[in-house]
This record gives structure tokens, sequence and C-alpha cells, in this order.
């Protein structure tokens, strides 16, 4: 079973962002980054359907710059096959995004493609079904599990007060969202295997951005707290600010 998984270099969601010089792009200095950790649900689930399957191919995509290596052998060390750096500019335009990995997937002969659900630094949630769109696939999004059978892709996605449980035909592109598939840990072995598999690099084709960011801004301070009194007699006072300030009663 060959699974294609596209995924994405991010900022450490545990790392301080700080805007930088020309206030339109975030200071790299100190950032660490890393694959983004829905993309990482993304290969998890793409090596166990390997796995269930006995025998296919795991093969990571990713569009950027040369840094953008370092989270495909962090890919490759969890256990992917090989991986295919499309060398360009990622921008906030999703379309482009998406038209760069369309241009490289179009006719690819295996049944699945995954993305993560969203990236972790925009958090659009929209290149993957742009992708599925170009593609001609049918496509299923915050997928938290799913099954391969009769040649078609069942799917389980949380909803409020449930799941849903939707059935589309392979060849078919999912998002995967946290769920059944908890990434697992790149072995010693595995590192060091990584170094050896094969990473292709091209440029990428057809990503051209028609959105520019012209401003990055930090979010508004909030507001000091304020202690309304103890115990039980602090009540009244607290139920009348959240009625007449907060508005929240």
């Amino acid at each position: 079973m060959d699974v294609i998984v596209c995924v994405k270099r991010v900022p450490d969601t545990e790392t301080r962002i700080r805007v930088g010089e020309g206030g339109s792009a975030i200071d790299p200095a100190g950032v660490k980054y890393i694959m983004s950790p829905y993309d990482e649900f993304a290969v998890e689930a793409a090596l166990r359907t390997k796995e269930a399957a006995g025998e296919g191919e795991v093969a990571l995509v990713t569009f950027g710059d040369d840094a953008c290596k370092e989270t495909l052998r962090a890919g490759l060390a969890m256990g992917a096959d090989r991986a295919t750096l499309l060398q360009g500019a990622p921008t906030m335009d999703g379309l482009a995004t998406a038209k760069a990995l369309a241009g490289e997937l179009q006719g690819a002969e295996a049944p699945l493609i995954l993305f993560g659900v969203k990236a972790a630094d925009d958090d659009q949630q929209q290149v993957g079904p742009m992708t599925g769109v170009l593609l001609g696939r049918p496509c299923v999004t915050g997928v938290t599990s799913f099954e391969l059978k009769d040649g078609k892709a069942v799917c389980k996605r949380e909803i409020e007060g449930g799941v849903e449980v939707v059935e589309v035909d392979l060849p078919a592109l999912l998002t995967i969202t946290k769920g059944t598939f908890e990434p697992r840990y790149a072995s010693l072995k595995g590192i060091m295997a990584a170094k050896k598999k094969p990473l292709d690099e091209k440029p990428a084709v057809g990503a051209e951005s028609r959105i520019t960011i012209e401003e990055l801004a930090y979010p508004p301070e909030r507001a000091a707290g304020k202690i309304v009194g103890e115990g039980a007699d602090a009540a009244p006072e607290l139920v009348r600010l959240l009625r007449e300030e907060a508005n929240v009663l």
C-alpha cells in the first residue's frame, strides 16, 4: 500500500515568537522548527497503513527551502521510505501551496494522500482540501481514524455529540487530526537509517503567491485581574460584575 504524506516545517509550538525587523515577518533568531504536529499524525497514519498491508511505500513531500530537509529527515527517521523537497518560498497563500503540491502529485499512483488537518503556524485548514480539488480526488477532512477495505476509505470524524462516518472511493485524500494516530518516537536506528534514505530536490511549479503580509502585531495585553472579596460574601459582587461589565451572564 503506497501512501504519500504532505508535511510542513513550522516553528515549535512552545517557541516564543517575536515580530522581526520591518514588522511583516517573525524574527527567526532562536526559533526552533519542527514538523507540524498534525502532519506527524498523518505520517503515523501512513506508517500504520503500510504496516497493516504488509508492503508498500510511504513517501513524504514538502514545499519550502533547504531548511525543510531537516523536517523531511525527521519523517524518514519515523519510518517513511523516501522524501521530496519542492524548492520554493511558502506564503500565506494556501492556493499557491496547493498548486505547488498538486503539480508534483498529479498522476501519482498512490491510492492515498494524507495531510495534517492544518499547519500549526497559519491554522488555515485550506491546503489539503484545495490539493484534493486540484487533483480531482475525493477529500475527507478532520479524520481521527480510518480503515481501507474493498477499494474504499471508511473515515471517522468527531462532531459535536457523536462520530460521523464518511466513506469515499480510492484514490482519495484525507486530512488527519488528533485521535487514533499518536505519532511514534524515532528510534536511534531510524535516525541513522534516515541519513541514507532518498531525498530528492526539485523546483516547485506553479507556486506564485497572490497574498502579501503587510504587518504582524502582538495580541493586546490582557487586562489586570480584580479581586472582589473572599468566600461566599464575594458572590453577589462577582455576579454583578459578570453581568454588567463582562456581559457573560
